[in-house]
């Protein structure tokens, strides 16, 4: 088995080194092969160079970069189409879900794994502030309202896909910015592909590139937009 693990990353300088060393340190340890491909989505400090130090010492990690920024939908987009792996992982470059709790996403055993923060057996370890989890839930509910029912956390940046959903899901995605969570497991869902979602351990980290006003705002236009245009896009 390979696992690839996308790593889309915009201004990530402050923590990208130790995130990638921490990615390698525990997948050195597993069985399976794997890799680890970082998508800088136009950077204008140091991403693209910590990792191209990391591929130039690991054959195993690999950069894609391409100027001007296109927003992190269009990074994930452009890594999960190009990444060649059985299962391909989603992850933050801040590893608020530590890398080592894809194996819960494994046990799950369906072509779409997501880690989920509201199930009861979730690990909060540091929560965010109050007014963005207050600004999740009612996004949630919008999303369970016009599309994804039954999921708790479509938000989350740590998701495994099997390679076969990968592969039709995401050259099937349009939107660039951080609407592409929903798109993406709307898409898997009328494909026909089973969604497990699963209990992690996870700590928020500064620096977030949400802006809760304006992104929140783009998101919800984008819920509408797909839910009235998704069945004709996939005909």
């Amino acid at each position: 088995m390979k696992l690839a693990v996308v790593v889309p990353a915009y201004n990530e300088e402050p923590r990208l080194e130790k995130s990638l060393s921490r990615i390698r340190e525990y997948l050195s340890a597993q069985a399976y092969d794997w890799e680890v491909v970082v998508v800088d989505d136009g950077s204008t400090d140091a991403t693209p160079d910590i990792a191209r130090r990391f591929a130039g010492r690991d054959a195993r990690f690999r950069l894609i970069s391409y100027t001007p920024n296109r927003g992190k939908g269009a990074a994930v987009r452009v890594g999960m189409v190009d990444a060649e792996a059985d299962w391909l992982l989603l992850c933050d470059a801040d590893l608020a879900a530590p890398i080592e709790e894809v194996e819960k996403l494994f046990a799950a055993k369906e072509p779409i794994a997501i880690g989920s923060r509201p199930l009861r057996e979730s690990n909060l370890e540091v929560r965010q502030p109050w007014w963005r989890e207050a600004a999740g839930r009612a996004f949630n509910l919008a999303v369970q309202t016009l599309s994804i029912r039954g999921i708790k956390d479509t938000q989350c940046g740590f998701k495994l896909f099997s390679r076969e959903a990968a592969k039709a899901i995401f050259p099937r995605c349009r939107f660039n910015g951080f609407s592409y969570d929903f798109e993406a497991l709307m898409i898997g869902q009328k494909l026909g592909f089973e969604i497990a979602e699963v209990p992690i351990r996870w700590s928020h980290q500064e620096g977030s590139k949400v802006r809760l006003v304006r992104d929140g705002l783009r998101m919800l236009r984008d819920l509408v937009r797909l839910r009235l245009t998704l069945s004709s896009r996939l005909s």
